[in-house]
């Protein structure tokens, strides 16, 4: 019976110790793995910021990507005033480094919302803008947005010429909706569609009016420059992309801030 016990304790002894030892080597592994891991996510940021603002190709080398985005500067703007705020002020090390999504579940640089018509429960009160300058000009301007679809929520960026309401490119890059239907916010026929598209009617800056039509948009559809068909056998997922569109560039989120920029004041 004694040796049976002891034969228990050292099964138990060396299942414990494996334990440890494999918990330190998962744990050292992600540790040294973490900064190769930052660095991939904010390639593929930069990647699909870009590739929205269609300056260049999605597979673009990693150095054309770096000397490109350089082009860019990195704003942090508090949504609702369009104000640009240090990184200190939406506790971050940088603007690049700030992370929205963790941003939206601290309780101190976040709010919930009531009237949510992108399904997105909370909004970070400091979120990114990308701007492109060119001789003291904006060129174009880039913002990430998110709102929720048929299953998921659709994280991507929408670029905007220098007017701040003429669409330059459209990028989905992360989703979750039905293949061959909601995933066409990733197609790129349906994508192209929307450049040279406004967001605005001059004179309602602060409330956009782009909408997703059921049927296609043809040549004699009235007020074709503020709309985009929508997605066949997808009519959820175009509702939240439309929802999307209109409540990030509207007055609770970087509608404020796009004013400032077509006033000549970013």
């Amino acid at each position: 019976m004694s040796q049976s016990n002891d034969t228990v304790s050292k099964i138990l002894i060396v299942a414990v110790t494996l334990s440890i030892v494999f918990s330190v080597i998962v744990s050292g592994a992600a540790v040294t793995l973490r900064p190769a891991q930052e660095r991939n996510e904010a390639l593929s940021t930069r990647s699909n910021m870009l590739a929205a603002a269609g300056i260049i190709e999605a597979d673009a080398s990693n150095d054309k990507v770096a000397e490109t985005f350089d082009r860019f500067e990195v704003l942090l703007v508090e949504m609702g005033t369009g104000e640009t705020v240090t990184p200190e002020t939406a506790k971050a090390k940088s603007a690049e480094s700030y992370d929205q999504r963790r941003a939206s579940r601290d309780p101190d640089i976040s709010r919930g919302l009531q009237d949510d018509p992108a399904g997105i429960n909370r909004q970070a009160t400091y979120r990114k803008a990308f701007v492109l300058k060119e001789n003291g000009s904006v060129e174009r301007v880039v913002l990430p947005i998110h709102g929720y679809g048929l299953w998921s929520t659709m994280y991507g960026f929408l670029a905007l010429e220098g007017d701040a309401n003429t669409v330059a490119g459209l990028r989905f890059y992360e989703h979750g909706e039905t293949p061959g239907l909601g995933a066409k916010i990733q197609s790129p026929d349906w994508v192209a569609k929307w450049k040279g598209k406004k967001i605005y009617e001059p004179g309602n800056w602060q409330n956009p009016n782009f909408r997703l039509i059921k049927g296609g948009v043809g040549e004699n559809t009235e007020g074709r420059e503020h709309k985009v068909d929508a997605l066949s056998g997808a009519t959820l997922t175009s509702r939240g992309v439309e929802s999307t569109i209109n409540f990030w560039l509207g007055e609770r989120g970087y509608g404020p801030f796009l004013a400032r920029v077509r006033n000549g004041e970013i």
